[in-house]
Order: C-alpha cells, then sequence, then structure tokens
C-alpha cells in the first residue's frame, strides 16, 4: 500500500502547490475517460476455504429453501448459522441481486454479528454490479456510521481481496467514493481515490461531482481546484455540473478572470452553460461590486434563449442593494414580477433589509404588506429587517409591537433581532433598557457581536454613567472578547476626570491578564491627559456606532 500512500501525498502536495502556482487552474480540453494508470498494482489473487461437511451440507439445504423463498424452514436453520456459511451462501446466489439482498437483510434480523467486513464486501460486490448503487450506498452509510476509525483502511482491501471472488466492477468503489463524499468523510474520499488509481480504476464524473459539491459546501474551493486538475490528468471528462462548480470555485477564490475564461471554453468542452451557469457568474461579479458586468451576463444568458430565473434575480437585487442602489434594485423586482417570476421570502427580505439600511423605514414596511397580500412566508429574518430600520431611527414602541407579533407566529428571535433592539434604545440614549435586552439576549442564549457591546458602551458613556460602562467591559471579558481601543481610551479618561483611578488600574489590569488588551491602546494610554483629542475620537466612533 506505499504506492498508495505516495499518491495521496502528491494529491495534498497539489493542495498546498495551488497557492504558488498560478497556471494550475489553466485548463485544457480533456481527453476522453480512461487516463488510467499505466502501472496499476495487479489485483490480489484471493481464494476462499470451500466448505466442507457439515458446512457443505448446510449451504445447500439454505439455498434451496433460499431458492423456493421458504424463509420458514429457513428461520429454522438460522441457530445454526456461521459467518463463514452465510459468505458462501452468498456466493452462491450472488447472480441474484434481489435474493442475495433479502438473504443479506435476513440475517441481519437474525443476528447482526453474522456480517462481517467478507459479507458486507460480498453483497456490494453484488449490489454495484446489477447497478443497485443507492442499496449499496445504504449499506456503507450503515457501516461507516458505526464510527470506528479503522474500518475505512480494511474495508478497502476487503472489497479488494474479494473482487476476483465476485467477478466485479470498478463501480464497487465507485459507489464507495461516492458515500465517502456524501457524507463528507473527505479524508477518506481522497484516500479512496488515490487507491482506485493505485489499482488502475478511475471513478465516474458524477461521484467527482459529489466530492467536489462537498468541498464546496465546506467552502473548500481551493481543494476543488487541486481536485480538478487531477480530473484532468487522469482524464476524467467533466460535465457541466463538474464545471459549475469549478467556475464557482475560482469565483469564490476571486480569480473572476480565470472563471469567465472557463465559462467561455464550456461550449468547446462540450457542455452548453445553463441557467446554473450564469448565476454562478453573475454572482461572482454580484459580489465583487462589478454590477454592470453582471447585468451584462443576465442580457447575455437571455439573448442565448435561457429564462433568469428567481436565483438570478436575488443575486442581481441582493448586489444592487449592498451598493445602496435601491433604485435599481427595484427596477429589477418589477422585472421580474413582469416575467412571472414569483419573489420568494429571500428577495423581500433582502428589499426590506436594503430599504432599512438606508432609512427608508416606509418602503420596508410596504413590502413586508405586500408579501402578506401575496401568501409569501415571512421568517426571523424579514422581521429582523424592518426592527432594523425601525430602531436606526429610534422607533423603539413600534419595534416592539413587530417582537410581539414574531412571539405570536412562534418565530424565535436572533441575535441579530436583540442587536436591531438595543441599537434603537441606544439611539435614544436609553442606556439602562439597552442592557437589559442585553441580558435578555443572554439569557435566550443568542451571542452578542463586538458592534453590541461597543454601542452599549458608547451610550453608558454619553449618559455619564461609567459604571454601567465598566459592567459592560466586564462582561466583554467573561466573554474573552478584547473591548475597542477608542472606546477604552475615553472611558478611562472619563473615569481618571471623576478621580476613580483605581479603578482604570483595576479595570486595566483585568484586561492585561487576560490578555485582551487592545491593539493601539498603550499608545492611546500616552495620550489621555489631552481631553479634547481623546473627546474627539469617541464622538466620531459614537457616531459611527449609530450609522
Amino acid at each position: 500500500m506505499l504506492n498508495s500512500h505516495r499518491l495521496c501525498r502528491q494529491f495534498s502536495r497539489l493542495i498546498d502547490q495551488q497557492k504558488k502556482d498560478s497556471n494550475l487552474v489553466k485548463f485544457k480540453i480533456p481527453g476522453k475517460l480512461g487516463g488510467k494508470n499505466l502501472n496499476p498494482i495487479p489485483l490480489p489473487h484471493r481464494t476462499i476455504l470451500d466448505p466442507r461437511g457439515q458446512d457443505l451440507d448446510y449451504v445447500n439445504v439454505a439455498h434451496s429453501h433460499l431458492v423456493h423463498s421458504d424463509w420458514a424452514k429457513l428461520d429454522k436453520l438460522a441457530p445454526n448459522l456461521t459467518p463463514f456459511r452465510v459468505k458462501h451462501i452468498l456466493l452462491k446466489i450472488q447472480k441474484d441481486y434481489v435474493l442475495s439482498l433479502e438473504f443479506f437483510n435476513w440475517v441481519e434480523t437474525q443476528n447482526p454479528n453474522l456480517h462481517t467486513l467478507d459479507t458486507r464486501s460480498i453483497i456490494l460486490h453484488i449490489l454495484t454490479k446489477s447497478s443497485k448503487f443507492k442499496s449499496a450506498e445504504s449499506i456503507l452509510k450503515k457501516m461507516l456510521d458505526s464510527g470506528s476509525i479503522h474500518l475505512p483502511s480494511k474495508l478497502f482491501e476487503s472489497i479488494l481481496n474479494s473482487y476476483r471472488l465476485c467477478d466485479s466492477s470498478s463501480r464497487v468503489f465507485d459507489s464507495l467514493f461516492k458515500t465517502y463524499a456524501h457524507m463528507r468523510k473527505l479524508r477518506n474520499a481522497t484516500n479512496t481515490f488515490c487507491q482506485m488509481k493505485d489499482y488502475g480504476f478511475l471513478p465516474t464524473v458524477e461521484s467527482c461531482n459529489a466530492y467536489l459539491s462537498a468541498l464546496m459546501n465546506l467552502n473548500r474551493a481551493d481543494i476543488v481546484l487541486a481536485f480538478y486538475k487531477e480530473m484532468q490528468r487522469s482524464r476524467i471528462s467533466p460535465n457541466v455540473y463538474t464545471l459549475n462548480m469549478f467556475v464557482n470555485a475560482l469565483c469564490k477564490l476571486g480569480k473572476l478572470e480565470k472563471a469567465v475564461e472557463v465559462f467561455g471554453e464550456m461550449e468547446n468542452m462540450g457542455c452548453a452553460p445553463t441557467v446554473a451557469s450564469y448565476n454562478t457568474l453573475i454572482a461572482g461579479h454580484c459580489n465583487q461590486g462589478l454590477l454592470s458586468a453582471a447585468m451584462k451576463l443576465k442580457n447575455s444568458m437571455e439573448k442565448n434563449g435561457l429564462i433568469p430565473n428567481n436565483i438570478t434575480f436575488n443575486t442581481l437585487i441582493h448586489g444592487f442593494c449592498k451598493e445602496g442602489k435601491l433604485h435599481e434594485a427595484n427596477k429589477l423586482f418589477s422585472e421580474m414580477c413582469g416575467m412571472g417570476v414569483s419573489p420568494s421570502t429571500v428577495t423581500y427580505n433582502t428589499l426590506i433589509q436594503g430599504y432599512s439600511q438606508v432609512g427608508s423605514v416606509e418602503m420596508g414596511s410596504h413590502l413586508f404588506e405586500e408579501m402578506s397580500r401575496n401568501a409569501v412566508k415571512t421568517d426571523i429574518l424579514t422581521y429582523n429587517a424592518l426592527i432594523l430600520g425601525l430602531c436606526k431611527e429610534g422607533k423603539t414602541k413600534k419595534a416592539a409591537y413587530l417582537v410581539k407579533e414574531i412571539d405570536s407566529k412562534k418565530l424565535i428571535p436572533n441575535s441579530s433581532t436583540f442587536s436591531a433592539l438595543i441599537r434603537g434604545q441606544c439611539t435614544r440614549k436609553n442606556s439602562d433598557r439597552a442592557f437589559q435586552l442585553y441580558k435578555s439576549m443572554i439569557r435566550c442564549g443568542c451571542r452578542p457581536n463586538e458592534d453590541t457591546f461597543k454601542m452599549l458602551i458608547s451610550t453608558f458613556c454619553m449618559n455619564e454613567d461609567f459604571d454601567g460602562a465598566v459592567q459592560v467591559v466586564r462582561e466583554m471579558l467573561e466573554r474573552s472578547m478584547s473591548p475597542d481601543s477608542a472606546i477604552l481610551s475615553e472611558l478611562c479618561h472619563r473615569l481618571r476626570q471623576c478621580g476613580r483611578e483605581k479603578l482604570v488600574m483595576e479595570l486595566c489590569k483585568d484586561i492585561e491578564a487576560r490578555r485582551l488588551m487592545p491593539e493601539g491602546f498603550e499608545e492611546s494610554r500616552g495620550i489621555l491627559a489631552w481631553p479634547e483629542i481623546v473627546a474627539n475620537k469617541m464622538e466620531t466612533t459614537c457616531k459611527g456606532s449609530f450609522n
């Protein structure tokens, strides 16, 4: 198995090399599937002992009962079953996958311990040879869920050793690779891929896609690029789904030019771009604020006879809202409705959030009412966006009414809900009420972020309630969060002005002991004697917290 480990190390180096090698993701049109290892390790010729005496009689009698579907008589034989006998019965009926699976499941109900790696490997060969991949994957998942850390290495070896015995096909290894991918056991999937190549086998493009999809779900776009390169080397021809994920990975890593390059070559590779292909590239442009190019892609999509869908419009609307271009976002929303593409909860939430950010609560409320009229489901994100808009304007009573609605609809408030409500009270300079909301937030299991703490400290300082501000700083320290340097400087300065030097020293000592002293604070302490400079810094910080 040394070659297998070597190949795995080579694949790992591919991932590291990707960061250094700018040519790694350059593409070429792959050849046909079949670029296998030119010097594969020969498959092992393993034999097993033939049944003799009582074992032979038992296997023959059990086989007869199975062929005649006489399960009642078979039940009587159950007490004398052994793993050796189970194995030979499966080999004897392996040409009938239905009967084989029935027998396998029957043994499981009689005594699960009768199944060994050998019997499980045999049933996997039988099922995959008959293209019953879902059944095979179901058995594999059950095995792998057992949690044994040694099972993966032993499983491949067991399947390999019984391969010739069952006159199997490469799809048995393909199923193993795909199952690991579906279960997000990516290290095991990678090892299986390397071992397959050692013995001259290659996975199907569908299984490779499952692996790529799992990588994308785990935000490992870097490994997607490395594995795609390995697919090219192995001459595994990509399909449109492969290329869509490859383009997506390039976009995620900021390699937009290369993504456009690959997209432009898709047809030459025999894969015409789909709506999903365009959506992926549109999202890549929107994420970089290239909205004009994103709109050109949408127009190109339509010229090529593809109809933009909900995802297309949602992506573009989100892009424009993020840039504060609500007029353009609203035009897209109108176009969407005019084309008969139904706006979803995500569509409305994006627009309401956008209007709330620019202080247009009325437009957000209008969209909220439209959701109800069109029977579009509201969720906690909808309410969060509305509450944020109201709280930014200090309309805390209206926000409180929406909180009651959240409760009546059995929705669960999250950190963003509480953060918006705290912002509302801070806007009204009601620091005590804001701190009460913070306490409720903690009781509900929600986690405050740095902005929430900054708002609270700023408000207590503006209200000259420095004890309250110190209490909030201590709350941050309990959560291993470092306070903002400018705000901490101002708080210490104010405390010194009040003659509370001892409290300043205690607070700084506590922060230093926890190694949470903010960067730049040491320098700022040197200018604390200049109140006007620090006060101006504080005023700027506080204003930033409420904008």
